[in-house]
């Protein structure tokens, strides 16, 4: 019977590796992900009692080597082994003994279960404090998921939170949500604020929760995004996705959206130990706010991605050094939603959008429609230029006239003695300027002039 559930623990894991390897080009795109296992096993007093002939720490000594056996064969996991309760006798109770057995390394399997085969239970059961102090188990690593499984008979005995404790390590981006398995009695009320709990009633079932906590963490699982048009087909493309672990907070990836060779929305592989809220980097965003997959099935998700595109353009031909920045609002977002510049074609989603284009003077277009699959085209006629001759500083300002109306445009003078030009867009001005050296306000000068589109007015002072 050992050896039979031996081998159907080594296929399942050599089913998942292989699924991993088939996948061809799509999964070695993604990043080499390192998958760190924390085995933290009960070894107090308890554990020495019977279960089904045999010490429920033998029983769980040997179906943990078992299945360690099958684990060392699986590319970029490693596996660790802390254990509590079994370096100081009850009574007194030291509510400090845990340890780090086996670290984190390389084809450490039969150093772990060597130590297995060597330690006995003893003590009592700091649960919450073993818990706590995986978070300096895993060391630094830039591309590693965390995992920690406890193996446990009992409960908590030092007073510690072990619900606290996990919440704060998931919080922190140390690991993942926890898996415990319960040996014999159900504790699950206990351990479900803490992480997914598996009760064991049998050897059976112990050997069916540590199978299935396995295939949980190593199974591969797509996901598939698609961005849809007005005609909801997901045709929508090239924007990033932003994918947030909804329980620390933290990015966990970024993806620009593709479209394969078939023009299907490419498929991603993603860790479903996480719930996501995934933010679609249109302008504006679109956020899909929950994300929860299946490990081992391929899940669909779907996003309104109705996008049109703007374009501002001159009327004549483009001047190298006439760009002015064009910003774009709309009245759901509080703030500037976006700056572009001449001749770029953005995208947003569909919709009214407020522009404002800072020529001299600026040009206010509010409510235009950006339509699903559409250009937007908004062409601006050629400024002028306004030569302003002088050899003074001074105190000036332009203004542009309608009919009785002037309406302040900009400053110039306080910094130079020397001619200025400004771009100005066709119109008519009015220039107001008195020396620095002046000390009497009548001698303020005030002249009128006409602007007209790439062509030069010279004004002298």
């Amino acid at each position: 019977m050992k050896l039979k559930s031996k081998y159907f623990l080594l296929g399942i894991v050599l089913t998942i590796t292989m699924g991993c390897l088939g996948q061809g080009n799509t999964v070695s795109e993604q990043p080499q992900v390192t998958t760190r296992i924390l085995f933290v096993l009960d070894a107090s007093r308890s554990m020495s009692g019977k279960w089904q002939g045999e010490s429920k720490y033998t029983i769980a000594r040997n179906i943990l080597s078992d299945i360690l056996d099958s684990i060392k064969q699986v590319p970029n996991v490693e596996v660790a082994l802390r254990v509590y309760g079994h370096t100081k006798n009850f009574p007194p109770q030291d509510c400090n003994d845990t340890r780090l057995e086996v670290p984190f390394s390389k084809d450490n399997v039969d150093q772990i279960k060597y130590r297995l085969k060597q330690l006995g239970p003893k003590g009592t059961s700091p649960i919450a404090n073993s818990l706590l102090k995986t978070k300096d188990d895993f060391t630094d690593c830039e591309n590693c998921r965390n995992i920690v499984v406890l193996i446990t008979d009992g409960i908590e005995e030092c007073g510690g939170d072990i619900c606290e404790v996990s919440a704060a390590l998931q919080k922190n981006g140390i690991i993942l949500k926890p898996f415990i398995i319960g040996i014999g009695k159900d504790t699950h009320e206990a351990y479900d604020c803490a992480g997914q709990y598996f009760n064991a009633s049998n050897k059976k079932q112990f050997t069916k929760a540590l199978n299935i906590i396995i295939t949980k963490v190593l199974s591969q699982t797509s996901l598939q995004i698609n961005l849809l048009d007005k005609y909801n087909r997901p045709t929508e493309s090239n924007v990033n996705m932003t994918f947030i672990n909804k329980h620390t907070g933290e990015i966990a990836y970024n993806y620009v959206h593709t479209l394969n060779s078939k023009g299907r929305p490419d498929t991603l592989y993603v860790d479903h130990l996480v719930d996501y809220k995934i933010i679609i980097n249109t302008v504006p965003k679109t956020v899909i706010d929950s994300v929860k997959l299946t490990e081992g099935k391929h899940t669909t998700v779907s996003a309104e991605c109705r996008q049109g595109s703007l374009m501002v353009k001159l009327m004549g031909s483009s001047k190298s050094d006439f760009n002015p920045s064009i910003i774009i609002n709309n009245e759901v977002y509080n703030g500037i939603l976006n700056v572009q510049y001449l001749n770029e074609n953005v995208k947003y989603l569909t919709g009214k959008y407020d522009i404002t284009i800072l020529t001299l003077p600026k040009i206010v277009l509010p409510e235009i429609d950006i339509e699903s699959d559409n250009q937007t085209k908004i062409e601006i006629e050629n400024p002028g230029i306004a030569v302003i001759q002088k050899s003074i500083k001074g105190y000036g300002s332009i203004y542009a006239l309608d009919k009785d109306k002037q309406t302040w445009i900009i400053d110039f003078g306080s910094n130079s003695n020397t001619t200025e030009s400004l771009y100005l867009q066709p119109g008519s001005y009015r220039l107001i300027f008195r020396s620095k050296f002046s000390t009497q306000s009548v001698t303020t000068s005030v002249n009128e002039f006409e602007i007209f589109s790439e062509k030069t007015t010279r004004i002298k002072l």
